[in-house]
């Protein structure tokens, strides 16, 4: 387990850390970290979001972790496939999470520069997920991955009708 641990936060201090914060740093500029006082409702509404997508790629590390036994990194997945937690409700909910936090960076600095980033990386995330991701998930878990695809969209959680 404490293998996994340390592979699982090698990867978010390569992957995560540096696309959600490192990368959008240099967008911004270091010198202009911090927002100017006082903050604005939007700044805030942006902060909010920034903690929720970062708390929504945490929350599915863990279950990778401690359900899947494995990692986010490609190199060692999980072994189990997770499809409790927030990934009842859409399959990449890490990729969500990350472009949630961008979007509450570009609130919190006011910068359009951020969203243009944003979605580059979404370009660049839905490649691998359809070119590399889903097929090798396809291979390791077959029919289950299969009908989990069919049940869960990949990207926007699905609206159920009451019946």
């Amino acid at each position: 387990m404490w293998r996994l641990l340390l592979r699982t936060l090698l990867f978010t201090m390569l992957v995560p850390v540096v696309v959600i914060a490192l990368v959008p740093a240099f967008i911004i500029g270091i010198g202009r970290l911090v927002p100017p006082a006082p903050l604005t409702s939007l700044q805030y509404l942006g902060a909010g979001a920034f903690v929720i997508g970062v708390g929504v790629y945490l929350y599915c590390a863990t279950d990778f972790l401690f359900v899947g036994r494995g990692t986010p990194a490609p190199y060692a997945p999980p072994r189990e496939l997770v499809i409790r937690g927030l990934y009842r409700y859409v399959r990449n909910p890490m990729y969500v999470g990350g472009l949630i936090a961008l979007l509450g960076e570009a609130l919190v600095y006011h910068t359009v520069r951020i969203v243009a980033y944003e979605l580059v990386v979404f370009a660049m995330w839905h490649w691998f997920v359809v070119t590399y991701e889903e097929p090798a998930l396809t291979r390791l878990f077959g029919e289950t991955y299969v009908q989990y695809c069919a049940m869960v969209a990949r990207w926007v959680p699905r609206v159920i009708a009451a019946a």
